[in-house]
């Protein structure tokens, strides 16, 4: 394979190097309190009489970084869950869950944070820098320690104690920030500007969002070579929603099938931004995020531009959840399958109870299961009334 840059918006091409981020070219026309401009995104080129898939698909050989620059650490090939009685009770025999808790630390987001860790070793970075409401710090501070880097994190004040405490045990350096996520954001990306080392932030670095399609690929592999017709999504700044589409290209590209499912983007009621752009067309104003669901609890989405294309461009579709709607499909979830996900976990799950009286009862249908409920046991404690 060979890998190389496409700016998502204007389509210039770059080399895939430690000193490219995003486009040159868009990040000019970069507007104050709008999501980021000039995403890059991974494309491949096929060699000639290079294979990568048969029986089962080579996820690796689709990722621009050799498998023997990964730490060792076991990022991936998470459970797809057959939840029998969730079945039964929703009436959906077909129902999947794609259970990312069973990440080494216990979210979505070591698939990000392994590809960027073994980008770094093969260039011989020695530290990474990030901003996160806390399942991104803790991802790369766990998947950094198995790959020996240094880990620089900056966390807002409100992100729960659990995310923090694991950040900390994994021995990464961890900044507190007073303020939103956005604050939080600009400061690691100062930090890394200025000491010239990687930066791990969500859309900002193409590998974020390459990491993430991985997802997709097992689903396909999982599925016995299949595609799912629905897949519900938590979104928050869009990069997750983001990889989960380009992975489902990719299996287009080399030819595996013809369709994309229909995603569904589940976004808590207060904090919707990527909601309200596609249904007025273009982003607005942010408006200060109020949900629980910390996750995906985002005012600016630094992936808007590039969830919004995608969404477009495959017949997307948002829905909004109430906080209620998700501590209410958090106990569910647990009460039926014995998997306790965190809020903005919860939302795909609320999300699809919210819709599937719109879709076929035999369709094959994929909640997305992004964190553990360990992380923020303090909003399971609310919804179960416990002091």
């Amino acid at each position: 394979m060979e890998f190389y840059y496409s700016c998502s918006e204007c389509g210039k091409i770059y080399d895939i190097i430690p000193e490219r981020m995003v486009c040159d070219i868009c990040r000019a026309k970069q507007e104050p309190e709008k999501p980021l401009k000039g995403v890059l995104e991974v494309h491949f080129r096929q060699t000639t009489g290079e294979k990568t898939a048969g029986v089962h698909l080579d996820i690796h050989s689709l990722l621009p970084v050799e498998e023997r620059y990964f730490p060792p650490i076991p990022v991936g090939n998470t459970p797809l869950w057959e939840p029998k009685n969730l079945r039964v009770k929703t009436g959906f025999p077909n129902l999947f869950i794609k259970d990312d808790t069973a990440n080494p630390t216990g979210s979505y987001k070591d698939r990000a944070s392994f590809l960027v860790a073994g980008f770094a070793l093969k260039h011989k970075i020695k530290e990474i820098a990030v901003a996160s409401t806390g399942n991104a710090a803790s991802s790369m501070a766990g998947v950094g320690a198995a790959a020996g880097l240094k880990v620089t994190i900056f966390l807002p004040e409100f992100s729960p104690k659990a995310k923090m405490v694991q950040a900390l045990q994994f021995g990464a350096k961890v900044n507190r920030v007073r303020g939103t996520y956005g604050e939080a954001y600009r400061l690691s990306l100062e930090y890394s500007q200025d000491r010239g080392i990687l930066s791990r932030n969500t859309a900002y670095n193409p590998l974020t969002i390459e990491g993430k399609k991985s997802s997709s690929l097992e689903i396909f592999n999982q599925l016995g070579g299949k595609m799912p017709d629905y897949v519900f999504v938590p979104v928050g700044d869009g990069v997750i929603l983001g990889g989960v589409y380009k992975g489902f290209e990719d299996l287009i590209q080399l030819g595996l099938t013809d369709r994309i499912p229909v995603i569904y983007a589940v976004q808590a009621e207060g904090s919707s931004a990527i909601s309200r752009a596609k249904e007025r067309g273009d982003f607005e104003s942010p408006v200060k995020s109020t949900t629980l669901a910390d996750s995906i609890s985002v005012e600016v989405p630094a992936n808007g531009y590039y969830a919004l294309k995608k969404l477009n461009r495959h017949g997307g579709k948002c829905l909004i959840v109430s906080d209620s709607e998700i501590l209410k499909a958090q106990k569910e979830l647990s009460a039926t399958t014995g998997l306790f996900a965190e809020p903005a976990a919860a939302a795909s799950l609320a999300g699809f109870l919210k819709e599937k009286d719109k879709l076929r009862s035999d369709a094959t249908v994929v909640l997305m299961i992004t964190g553990t409920g360990l992380k923020d046991i303090e909003s399971a404690m609310k919804a179960l009334s416990i002091r």
